[in-house]
């Protein structure tokens, strides 16, 4: 079996082709007949859907997996189980499902890149929904000790209120792009041309 097109997306870090690029290897080699079953890589598989938040094509890709691969490869099931608390919206259980397993190197790499996406993530959220969080609740968020949760927020502008233990979440502004019609430049044109003559 011919694993090229994602070894080459692993190897650039291209994480979020990582589900597709496993879709279609997955059709060609069902198509050509080629047992692939227990040599599929379906952690990654199931990690690259995961991490494009496709959630529910993991879901299918689990039911799919052979119970002899989930009885035999443990990583397969620790994959799962970030997916599962996905599912159920277990904010804090992601963060210990990526750091309650010890990853093999190549799946590791994408369980560490999810982690840092999913942070991102988890602080926009954050940002979007409250305007004052407790530390704790952000510790829970972010997956971090509440020290290091504090810290990220506010190197993003938050500001700290130890005796309450509370955060101000600052709001990024929201740039907006005014479109100038033709119209509105037609009038500046005219205006800038009668103030010249």
């Amino acid at each position: 079996m011919d694993f090229t097109p994602l070894s080459e997306a692993l190897a650039s870090k291209s994480y979020d082709k990582i589900s597709d690029v496993c879709d279609q290897l997955m059709l060609k080699f069902a198509a050509e007949g080629v047992p692939f079953q227990d040599e599929w890589p379906y952690a990654i598989h199931l990690l690259g859907h995961i991490y494009v938040n496709d959630i529910n094509s993991a879901r299918f890709l689990w039911k799919s997996v052979p119970s002899a691969v989930k009885e035999n490869q443990p990583e397969v099931v620790a994959t799962w189980r970030i997916g599962q608390r996905l599912w159920t919206r277990d904010y804090a259980g992601v963060h210990e499902a990526i750091h309650g397993f010890d990853w093999s190197q190549e799946t590791g790499v994408v369980v560490a890149a999810f982690s840092e996406l999913y942070t991102k993530r988890m602080f926009q959220l954050l940002l979007s929904a409250y305007s004052t969080i407790t530390i704790h609740d952000t510790a829970l968020f972010l997956g971090m000790n509440e020290e290091d949760a504090s810290n990220y927020v506010v190197q993003q502008g938050w500001i700290v209120d130890r005796a309450s233990r509370t955060l101000s979440v600052k709001k990024q502004a929201v740039v907006t792009e005014e479109k100038l019609d033709s119209s509105k430049l037609q009038r500046l044109t005219e205006y800038v041309f009668y103030l010249e003559h």
